[in-house]
C-alpha cells in the first residue's frame, strides 16, 4: 500500500502473501482487499440469484459466494456464472461432484474442506478440476464444525484446533502440487478468530480470507466484525474479507467497505462524517445525515463529507472534507468546498445543495482521474 510519510502513525504495512486470482480479482500480494459476501437465495432459482448478486456488485462486491448443496444447484451455476458482473466462489460441503461440476460451471473459486470431501481420490478429483478450468480454493476451517479427531485431541474448539486443521487442509492441497489457495479460520468469538489468524499468518504464505463467522444481525453483527476484523486488519493480516451478517447480503458489503475505509485501505464512495447531535445543533443531524446517506448512494467516486451541527468541531473537520456544512444561526449554515469557507446557505436548502455539490466534486475527481490514468497509459507505451 502507499505509505504516509507526513503521518507515519497511520501507516498499516500488510502482511507478505503470494497471489492468487478468484476469476479476474486478484488476492493477495498487495492487492487491494476484496469485499465479498454471500446470496441467501435458492441457488437454483437463478433468476432471484442473478438478481442478488448484481445488487451486491452494486454495492461494491469484488466476490460472490454463492451455495451449491445440490444437483438443481449445479445445474443453476452455468447461468449464474454467465450472468454475474463479478466472479462466484461455489460453496461446497461434502459432495465432492459438487465441486467438480461448479469448477467446470466457471466458478472463479471454490469454498471447500478437502478433509470432509472424503477420500483421497474424490480430493483429487476435485483438486484437478479446478486445475484444468483455472478454479481457486479456498480453505474454509470453522469452529463450530471441526474434525472429531482435533474436538477429542483440544478438548473444544480453540484457536490452536483451528490452525491445525487448517494447516493439515492445507497440506492436502500441496501434495496435489495445487497452490491457488486462500484460507480463513472463524468462529464466532472474537477472540478465538482473531488468536487464529494471527497464528496461521506467521504459518503460510497464503492469501488470507478474514471474517467473523454468525456474528449476529446488522448492528450486533457490525460492531463484533468491526472489532475482529478491524484489528487483525491493523495488524496488516487479511487480504480479502466478507462480514457475515443476518441481514441483507448487500449491508454486508456496505459494512465491509466501511470498515475498510475506517482503516484507509479501501476507498469507495462518500464518506460521511457527521457528529452525534447536541443541544448545540443548528439543524436535525440525525435527519439529515439519514436522508444525505440515502441520496449519495450512488456516488462510487471516493470523496469525503462532513456535516456537524455547530461551529465547535465543525470549521476544523470541514478543513479536511472534500465537501462540509456546518450548522451556525438563524436557520442557516456555512457550505465548505476544498475545505475553505465558500458560501452560507439556509438549512431549508442544504440538502439538495449538498447533494449538488458533492456529485460537482464527485464529477471533477472522475475526470482527474481519468486523465492521470490516460498519461500513465500513454508513458508506459
Amino acid at each position: 500500500m502507499t505509505l504516509n510519510p507526513i503521518r507515519p502513525w497511520r501507516n498499516i504495512y500488510r502482511r507478505d502473501s503470494r497471489q492468487i486470482h478468484v476469476g479476474n480479482v486478484p488476492i493477495g500480494g498487495g492487492a487491494p482487499i476484496a469485499v465479498q459476501t454471500m446470496t441467501n437465495t435458492l441457488t437454483h432459482n437463478a433468476s432471484a440469484t442473478i438478481k442478488q448478486i448484481i445488487a451486491c456488485a452494486e454495492a461494491g462486491a469484488d466476490i460472490v459466494r454463492v451455495s451449491v448443496p445440490d444437483v438443481e444447484s449445479s445445474a443453476a451455476l452455468k447461468e449464474i456464472v454467465k450472468e454475474s458482473p463479478v466472479p462466484i466462489v461455489a460453496d461446497i460441503h461434502f459432495h465432492y461432484k459438487r465441486g467438480v461440476e461448479a469448477a467446470m460451471a466457471g466458478a472463479g473459486c471454490l469454498r471447500i474442506n478437502p478433509g470432509n470431501i472424503g477420500k483421497p481420490e474424490r480430493v483429487r478429483e476435485v483438486i484437478k478440476a479446478a486445475k484444468d478450468n483455472n478454479c481457486s480454493i479456498r480453505i474454509g476451517v470453522n469452529a463450530g464444525s471441526l474434525e472429531k479427531h482435533l474436538l477429542d485431541k483440544y478438548g473444544e474448539p480453540c484457536p490452536d484446533a483451528m490452525v491445525e486443521s487448517g494447516m493439515d487442509h492445507i497440506k492436502i492441497l500441496q501434495d496435489n502440487d495445487f497452490h491457488e489457495f486462500k484460507i480463513s479460520l472463524k468462529a464466532s468469538d472474537v477472540f478465538m478468530t482473531a488468536a487464529a489468524y494471527q497464528q496461521i499468518a506467521d504459518l503460510t504464505d497464503a492469501p488470507i480470507h478474514l471474517g467473523v463467522t454468525e456474528a449476529g444481525g446488522l448492528m450486533t453483527g457490525t460492531v463484533k466484525s468491526a472489532i475482529g476484523l478491524g484489528n487483525l486488519l491493523w495488524m496488516g493480516i487479511g487480504d480479502t474479507l466478507r462480514v457475515s451478517l443476518s441481514a441483507d447480503p448487500v449491508e454486508e458489503v456496505k459494512v465491509g467497505y466501511d470498515i475498510l475505509k475506517s482503516l484507509g485501505l479501501r476507498h469507495r464512495g462518500v464518506n460521511v462524517i457527521s457528529c452525534p447531535s447536541c443541544a448545540r445543533q443548528g439543524f436535525d443531524v440525525i435527519k439529515t445525515v439519514e436522508t444525505l446517506e440515502k441520496r449519495l448512494e450512488h456516488i462510487k467516486t471516493p470523496m469525503s463529507l462532513s456535516i456537524i451541527g455547530c461551529v465547535v468541531n465543525g470549521p476544523g473537520e470541514a478543513l479536511m472534507t472534500d465537501v462540509g456544512f456546518t450548522g451556525g444561526g438563524a436557520g442557516s449554515g456555512m457550505v465548505y468546498l476544498a475545505g475553505a469557507q465558500s458560501h452560507k446557505l439556509s438549512n431549508d436548502q442544504m440538502i439538495e445543495h449538498i447533494v449538488e455539490q458533492v456529485e460537482t466534486k464527485a464529477a471533477e475527481i472522475d475526470k482527474e482521474i481519468s486523465a492521470k490514468e490516460s498519461a500513465e497509459a500513454t508513458t508506459e507505451s
